[in-house]
């Protein structure tokens, strides 16, 4: 299966453009006061509808209540949820029967032992993304540009899809793939100018270097 590519933070129709014509598989919206990425509804109906059937939509919300998500379903018509927040196994259970939507469950990494709630979470969430575990005094749990050890996640046996996230960029993107072979990787703060200012070269360069990275693991799998 090829890799996916999800570019996150998306904020104006040109960079969103640009995701798309580069072939990103995901485009990623934010809705979270305080992110610099932080979308309203008015634009996310705008870009919603650009996106529309040229990638999956994913709208990232942050331990979000019931009538958020209903708002921001209404206005971008998103194909996946994205919890990033401490949101527990019911609630991704109860989000997922209320709203009929596949969720992505963000789980933050910094050491091994970050990684036994992997189990239980993989029994209700369509998807996992693995960004690195932010410092306490951090404002926000993601988009923050920190890496953590790809090495925690050599031989992972998910029982469901996960994506790589935390500070990739496309210079570090390649390495990431071949360490923890990752069927997918997201990336937002490594391809901007300034945050929450995407840059439409760094999109482009961060697509074509995961692209290449995938061609190159898949050719080698084929020669082994």
């Amino acid at each position: 299966m090829a890799l996916a590519i999800k570019i996150c933070g998306l904020k104006t129709p040109e960079t969103l453009d640009v995701a798309l014509e580069s072939g990103a598989d995901m485009v990623g919206f934010v809705f979270f006061g305080p992110s610099p990425r932080n979308l309203a509804l008015e634009a996310a109906r705008v870009l919603g509808a650009q996106a529309q059937g040229r990638a999956a939509k994913v709208a990232l919300s942050v331990n979000a209540d019931d009538d958020t998500l209903h708002d921001i379903i209404a206005a971008l018509k998103p194909d996946m949820l994205q919890l990033h927040g401490n949101e527990t196994v019911e609630r991704i259970v109860a989000v997922r029967t209320r709203f009929g939507l596949p969720v992505m469950k963000a789980l933050p990494i910094a050491t091994r032992g970050d990684l036994s709630p992997i189990r239980e979470y993989s029994n209700v969430a369509d998807c996992l993304l693995f960004d690195a575990r932010p410092a306490p005094d951090d404002t926000r749990p993601g988009g923050l540009g920190k890496t953590f050890d790809w090495n925690l996640l050599t031989g992972l046996n998910a029982t469901v899809p996960f994506m790589l996230s935390g500070g990739l960029s496309p210079d570090n993107v390649a390495e990431a793939i071949r360490i923890t072979g990752a069927p997918g990787v997201d990336v937002s703060s490594g391809v901007e100018r300034a945050p929450g200012e995407k840059d439409p070269d760094k999109i482009r360069a961060f697509i074509q270097a995961a692209r290449a990275a995938d061609a190159a693991m898949s050719a080698a799998k084929v020669t082994v």
